[in-house]
């Protein structure tokens, strides 16, 4: 294979504390400094979750606004992507940044089963989200953690809803959720290509020990990838990764092992059909 593998890196998420591993970046100025070190490393989209001063999840727009403009200074040209997960906050409160006009935010279509809880998103909310993505620019990463999902993102292409071609990504080892199984993963891959085109890109996240197996079967099979902290505290069962960067650099080796080109900054925003 030639064309490029997009890297997007999830440095922080909502749940992985300091006291999981001490890489785990919560302060802005941490985000900023690890999200350089990975972007140097070689990926081009920044998933980003911000925190309080005590490691809990936050959506303040404030700490969302330094983070950009701390990435924007340090990763020039890399694609910035916001969280709008429900971890974070409430309702509304959850797109309160997308006024801050991020390239990319992340966006869940329907409700599924998390390890503990119902991961919520109602309809009326789904649909106040996607408005604000359209009015303010933002492209949605459509993560789909159930193929429901997928459909739901053909459905609100179809209306309007979601301008451009839709970017899906599958994530896969949520407990209670879909699991990491390669015949449900070639099937989602199917979906996306006849909903959206044989040339659409699209995306996959592995949780935990799911990483790497998620980045392999995306790299091979024509896909781009995810990888960092949020997803996944450990190298190895037995090894904390020390930073993003090194699972961004383990990402790397499985595109040179698939003889994909990692994708640079421009690459990546053509192919998201992005601005530069």
């Amino acid at each position: 294979m030639s064309n490029p593998c997009i890297i997007c890196v999830a440095i922080t998420g909502s749940l992985p504390r300091k006291s999981d591993n001490p890489a785990v970046p919560i302060t802005v100025a941490e985000q900023v400094e690890s999200t350089h070190a990975a972007f140097e490393a070689g990926a081009t989209i920044v998933h980003a979750h911000v925190r309080n001063d005590d490691g809990s999840p936050s959506s303040d727009p404030d700490k969302f606004a330094a983070l950009k403009e701390g990435v924007e200074k340090h990763c020039p040209g890399m694609i910035i992507q916001f969280s709008t997960g429900g971890r974070s906050g409430a309702g509304k409160e959850r797109g309160g940044a997308l006024k801050l006009k991020p390239d990319m935010a992340s966006f869940s279509v329907g409700s599924n089963n998390f390890p503990t809880r119902v991961y919520e998103n109602p309809p009326d909310l789904i649909d106040w989200l996607a408005s604000e993505m359209r009015a303010n620019g933002v492209k949605p990463e459509i993560e789909a953690f159930d193929l429901s999902h997928i459909l739901k993102a053909a459905e609100m292409h179809k209306k309007g809803q979601i301008l451009g071609t839709p970017y899906v990504q599958f994530v896969m080892g949520v407990k209670n959720a879909m699991p990491a199984d390669r015949h449900v993963f070639d099937y989602y891959v199917q979906t996306v290509k006849r909903l959206f085109g044989e040339d659409v890109p699209w995306c996959a996240a592995g949780i935990g020990a799911n990483q790497s197996v998620l980045n392999e079967w995306s790299v091979s099979s024509g896909g781009h990838a995810r990888t960092g902290l949020e997803d996944n505290i450990r190298l190895d069962k037995d090894t904390l990764a020390p930073s993003n960067a090194v699972l961004v650099e383990r990402l790397v080796e499985i595109c040179a092992r698939h003889e994909r080109p990692v994708a640079n900054y421009v690459q990546a925003r053509d192919i998201l059909s992005l601005p530069q």
